[in-house]
């Protein structure tokens, strides 16, 4: 809550058996309706889920010479990624350019 005078922030500080709002400049008041009342209000918010077709994301991936181990094809997308300690070396995955599917290897 603040001053309604100097808008400074107003601290609680207990004047006997009673908590009155004060401030720097002096104001004062220990009046119920001067109080702060927190009011909540809960707003449902929208997530928007783009669609992303496959190939179009993997057409961006840069393609290596590999035989998939499922349909014998030999091209495939590749990407790497740091999986273990970070003094391990990192982790790169393929996918099969025709049957899309999807192997690692471990270096």
């Amino acid at each position: 809550m603040f001053c309604p005078k100097c808008k400074n922030l107003l601290i609680i500080k207990k004047d006997g058996n009673k908590k009155i709002f004060t401030c720097s400049c002096g104001y004062k008041s220990s009046k119920l309706e001067d109080r702060p009342v927190i009011k909540e209000r809960i707003t449902k918010d929208e997530i928007r889920l783009e669609v992303v077709d496959d190939k179009t994301e993997l057409e961006t991936l840069p393609k290596v010479e590999t035989e998939c181990p499922k349909c014998h094809h030999h091209t495939a997308y590749y990407w790497t990624m740091q999986t273990r300690a970070s003094d391990e070396p990192e982790t790169k995955f393929l996918k099969c350019e025709k049957c899309l599917h999807t192997w690692r290897e471990n270096n």
